[in-house]
């Protein structure tokens, strides 16, 4: 807790051009950790999230760079899923 909080007052303190390599090394890491979990994904496997209205459990039926379609296994939505918001559940998961 305390490296966030040193952090967080750092960026208090920065102008606006350090404010934009934190932004950018900050979109940098997202995109490496959504390509991550990616990788680790395959059609068909069983992920939940968590919605506004609560968790959602449901089978991937494609995956992109880094969003994920998750078919829903109860509504059968289809949702567009941030990849690193995912988590992979083991086999017979499913809600």
């Amino acid at each position: 807790m305390v490296m966030i909080n040193t952090v967080l007052y750092q960026i208090q303190r920065m102008d606006n051009a350090e404010l934009n390599r934190v932004v950018a090394a900050v979109k940098s890491q997202r995109t490496y950790i959504a390509r991550t979990v990616t990788r680790k994904l395959m059609p068909g496997d069983v992920v939940s999230f968590e919605s506004r209205d609560g968790t959602v459990t449901g089978r991937v039926t494609k995956i992109n760079r880094k969003t994920v379609i998750v078919k829903d296994s109860t509504s059968n939505t289809n949702w567009k899923v941030t990849a690193s918001l995912l988590t992979r559940l083991g086999i017979g998961e499913e809600a």
